[in-house]
């Protein structure tokens, strides 16, 4: 028989229903960026980098205000959602060339959200193939790089980009 280590979903399952408070408020709350994985802080909304990514490139935009839904957000707010969003689809196809993207929102619990309180949006860059017999069968994902990695290479092509539009 053979073992597949995954060390980082203990941590991920020991803490589950162990957070106390909301994920993206404490990391806006820290100055520290890259220990809470901030990518970029706009005007009123972030990218912040999935701590438990179902692939590598597993992004969230969330607005820095703590509303359940993306009704409860102004429309400037709505729209620096999509511009985000926007940015990062861009970044990741320059960094992972992926073939498509899955962008959505889970609002509310009984959707499944992880954080119900805080609308927040996931973008899942996408591969021809990438569902295979690891994720169909065996129920275990397999991630080609660690997660600094992932965050230094997002940040660095999120900075170039800003500095292309100055």
């Amino acid at each position: 028989m053979r073992h597949m280590w995954a060390n980082w979903r203990m941590k991920y399952i020991n803490s589950a229903g162990q957070e106390t408070g909301c994920i993206f408020c404490s990391a806006l709350a820290k100055t520290d960026d890259s220990s809470n994985l901030i990518a970029l802080r706009g005007q009123r909304a972030f990218i912040i980098l999935n701590k438990f990514p179902y692939t590598s490139g597993h992004v969230m935009v969330a607005p820095f205000a703590h509303e359940p839904g993306i009704e409860d957000l102004d429309p400037p707010t709505r729209a620096e959602l999509m511009e985000l969003s926007s940015l990062c689809m861009t970044a990741l196809r320059h960094v992972y060339h992926p073939q498509a993207f899955n962008l959505g929102a889970n609002i509310g619990e009984a959707a499944g959200a992880g954080v119900p309180g805080h609308v927040h949006l996931h973008i899942v860059p996408r591969w021809n193939g990438d569902t295979n017999f690891m994720s169909s069968i065996g129920e275990v994902r397999v991630l080609p790089e660690d997660l600094e990695t992932t965050y230094r290479r997002i940040k660095t092509e999120l900075i170039r980009m800003s500095d292309l539009q100055k």
